[in-house]
Parts: C-alpha cells; sequence; structure tokens
C-alpha cells in the first residue's frame, strides 16, 4: 500500500469517527461515511479496486447491521473495524471473509479507544465552562476546536500507520495461515452476517409470527431468482395491506365503543 492511500484512508476514517463534528455532524460521519459499507466503496477507490471494496464492505457491514449507538454509546466501534480491516484484507490478497476476520478485534480495540479519547476530551469541556463563566467567547471557539484533536489523533494516524506498516505483516500472515485455518475464516465469514441480520430481526419484529414473513422472502429469493427490488416492493404491499388492516380493525373498535357509550347514556 502507497503511503498516500494510507493517508488519504486515515483522513475518511477520521471524518467517519464517532463525535465528529465535520461533516453535519454524526448525520455525515459516524452514520454516513463511517458505515462500512461506505467505507468499503471508498477504500476500493483509493486502492483501486471498488467492486472487492464493496463486497468487503457489505459483510463487515452484515455483521453489525444490528448495532444501534444510544447516547453516544459505542458496542463496537465499526468505523475502526471497516477502515483498518478491509484495506489490510485487500492488500493482503483476501476478500470478504478475511475483513471480518480482522474487523471483529478491532470493533473491540475501536470501543476502549473510544472511551480513552472521549474522556481526555472531558478536559476542554471543563475548560469551555470556565471560560463561558468568564464571558470569553473566543476561548470557548478554541477549546471547541482543541476539543476535536484527540479524535484526530487517535484515528487519523492510527489508521493511516496501521494500513501502512501493517499491509505488509498481512500479506505475509495471510500466505503463511494453513490451509484449514482458512477454511475456518471462510465458514466464520459466512456465518457472523447472519448474526448480524437475526439482531437486526429481533430488534425490528414485535410478534413471533412476522418471522414467517421473513422466511417467505428467503425462500422467494431462493427459489425464483427473484431480484431484490421486486422482492422489497411486494414487502411494501404486504405491510401496506397489514397497516390498512390494522387500522380498520382499530376503527370498527373505536365505532363499536361509542356505540356502547351512546346505548349505556341512553
Amino acid at each position: 500500500m502507497e503511503l498516500w492511500q494510507a493517508l488519504l484512508i486515515g483522513l475518511f476514517a477520521y471524518l467517519g469517527r464517532n463525535q465528529v463534528p465535520w461533516l453535519f455532524g454524526t448525520t455525515g460521519g459516524w452514520y454516513g461515511i463511517g458505515r462500512p459499507l461506505a467505507a468499503g466503496m471508498i477504500v476500493g477507490f483509493i486502492m483501486g479496486d471498488v467492486t472487492t471494496g464493496i463486497l468487503c464492505g457489505i459483510a463487515v457491514q452484515a455483521i453489525f447491521i444490528g448495532q444501534i449507538t444510544p447516547g453516544g454509546a459505542v458496542p463496537s466501534d465499526l468505523n475502526l473495524a471497516a477502515y483498518i480491516g478491509i484495506p489490510l484484507a485487500m492488500a493482503a490478497g483476501g476478500g470478504p471473509e478475511t475483513a471480518i476476520a480482522l474487523a471483529i478485534p478491532l470493533g473491540s480495540l475501536g470501543v476502549a479507544l473510544h472511551n480513552f479519547t472521549m474522556t481526555v476530551q472531558s478536559y476542554f469541556s471543563h475548560r469551555a465552562d470556565k471560560y463561558a463563566a468568564e464571558g470569553n467567547a473566543d476561548k470557548i471557539c478554541l477549546m471547541n476546536i482543541m476539543g476535536t484533536l484527540p479524535s484526530f489523533l487517535e484515528r487519523f494516524f492510527l489508521v493511516a500507520v496501521i494500513c501502512y506498516f501493517g499491509a505488509p505483516f498481512a500479506e505475509k500472515l495471510l500466505a503463511a495461515l494453513p490451509e484449514f485455518v482458512l477454511h475456518f475464516l471462510q465458514i466464520g465469514g459466512k456465518m457472523l452476517p447472519a448474526l448480524g441480520f437475526a439482531l437486526l430481526l429481533k430488534q425490528i419484529i414485535s410478534e413471533r409470527w412476522m418471522i414467517m414473513l421473513f422466511l417467505l422472502g428467503w425462500v422467494l429469493m431462493v427459489n425464483t431468482g427473484m431480484t431484490t427490488t421486486s422482492l422489497v416492493l411486494i414487502a411494501v404491499a404486504i405491510a401496506l395491506l397489514f397497516i390498512m388492516r390494522k387500522g380498520n380493525t382499530i376503527a370498527v373498535a373505536g365505532a363499536d365503543s361509542i356505540a356502547e357509550g351512546d346505548e349505556y347514556d341512553e
């Protein structure tokens, strides 16, 4: 990997980090280019292989697809997992399975680094409170800017250094692994995305019978060769029918309640 590629990947990793304000806050950063799917496309452009980058991004995204970050709490740092795991996997000549294998431990490492950085940044918040009490607006602005430096130092330099110096190591490591280990990584790489989707289903399914809708979509995809777009349109139609039926049921129940109330008044 060239030095300019590592530096550029590090820059995008910083812009997509949690609690970084430059891309409309977390909207364009953490929830935009910080997602593994977007990271895979960006890394693919930088490294000259967009297809492999997107495939790696899809695989890593599937692991974390059910993850939410309420109140800034980060269960696993998918930004660090993507911006280090994907380029190292591509540099080593691996594919999505390799990116997944690298992403899991990197996500845990990112959580520890995030918590440490946020602790350091609290110093600048206290200083800003002090200057606010003094009515010093210039110093408050300075503290806001200085507060972003720990995130920049932690994410930009860490990602750039690991991508630049770690690519040859990752390549040698992958070449030295026995065949059964590579086979294990391939199997694990296919199972972990299923776990990610299972976590997502647990969040969005409110009634157990709805799991049959998921199984119906899977059967249609496997046995008919239906495209994802066609399946989405069918899903939207089923959802509208379900909502209309539920709305009519509520309306009828409300009308019955009003009728019973009128009889009681009489």
